[in-house]
């Protein structure tokens, strides 16, 4: 009997050191997927506030990062995108896991982390099976006030309103957490 204790627990600790590994190579993968999205979008934003300014940029965010989202999805097979506490976009809502890492990522960030080096990974029982979750917080640059900030100007806000009435991603201030990219793998 303690043999064969024995021999069940020298096998669990390689399928331990496995599966770690697999964690591990799975948030590599999701931090240069999320580097590969949040670099295509910044230049579509870059390009867009050189041509018209922050109401064209609202454009990039309304119209453009949806679909860079669904493009890496469907290069990747995951589900990629973006969410926050206070969404601008309805359809990027949390789930009850998403939010939860956002409450944690708002709760260390309090406590002095910094957030642009915040990131979340956890495999995870969803539907029937083991699904990799990741998310990378999104701080609130100097460039981003000029949409989500405190002070909005009226030409802005005129663009806000019209593309999202019910927008509650404003107020925000320089390195607050504004969000996050999130990834969803099945394992």
């Amino acid at each position: 009997m303690r043999n064969s204790m024995i021999a069940a627990a020298l096998t669990l600790v390689p399928l331990s050191a496995v599966v770690a590994d697999e964690v591990s190579e799975r948030k590599q993968q999701s931090v240069a997927v999320v580097q590969e999205f949040m670099g295509e979008l910044k230049g579509h934003l870059e390009k867009a506030m050189k041509s018209g300014g922050p109401v064209s940029a609202i454009g990039v965010c309304n119209q453009i990062a949806p679909t860079v989202a669904q493009e890496q999805s469907d290069k990747h097979g995951w589900k990629v995108g973006r969410t926050s506490l206070r969404l601008r976009n309805p359809g990027n809502a949390p789930d009850v896991w998403e939010r939860k890492v956002l409450e944690q990522f708002d709760a260390r960030r309090a406590a002095g982390e910094d957030p642009a080096t915040m990131a979340h990974a956890e495999v995870v029982e969803q539907d029937g099976g083991r699904t990799f979750r990741f998310m990378k917080a999104i701080p609130t640059g100097e460039v981003c006030l000029k949409c989500h900030g405190q002070e909005i100007p009226a030409p802005v806000g005129a663009k806000l309103n019209e593309l999202y009435p019910e927008d509650r991603a404003t107020g925000y201030n320089l390195g607050e957490i504004r969000g996050a990219f999130t990834i969803t793998q099945p394992m």
